[in-house]
């Protein structure tokens, strides 16, 4: 498994953990950072997704519930959310990561720990935050 893909699933458990407990970010970061023995490029890049997400969930928030058409935020099942909070972080955030590698990621979340539609509910919304938010930036051209 590669790296970031390693450091993406990680990020999600810590965050799907932080939605559930209403843990601190740094509490569940560093209990599950000393409970898995991740360490490295995965450990600083779950780190960074982790800490980025909940710094800028309001606005994360607000993005995926312009583009989650029917859905109410706090009735999505909580792994949907997560993966959904993650990717859209990349995407608005880290502009290092091909918004298309940011949402086959997020799809492969979806299929690995969320239900039977995860995987296209996930990937409807992020394809609409991806052609509304994305239009003028360099990662989609």
């Amino acid at each position: 498994m590669r790296k970031r893909t390693r450091a993406r699933e990680c990020a999600l458990q810590i965050l799907y953990q932080i939605d559930i407990t209403h843990y601190n970010y740094p509490y569940a970061l560093n209990d599950y950072i000393s409970n898995s023995k991740i360490a490295g490029d995965v450990r600083s890049y779950c780190e960074r997704l982790v800490e980025g997400v909940t710094k800028d969930l309001n606005d994360i928030d607000k993005v995926i519930t312009r583009y989650a058409t029917n859905w109410q935020l706090k009735r999505m099942a909580v792994v949907d959310r997560n993966i959904l909070r993650l990717a859209t972080f990349e995407l608005l955030y880290l502009e290092d990561i091909p918004f298309k590698v940011t949402i086959n990621e997020a799809v492969e979340l979806a299929k690995k720990f969320g239900d039977e539609d995860s995987s296209k509910f996930v990937n409807g919304v992020l394809d609409k935050i991806s052609k509304e938010e994305l239009k003028n930036d360099k990662k989609i051209c």
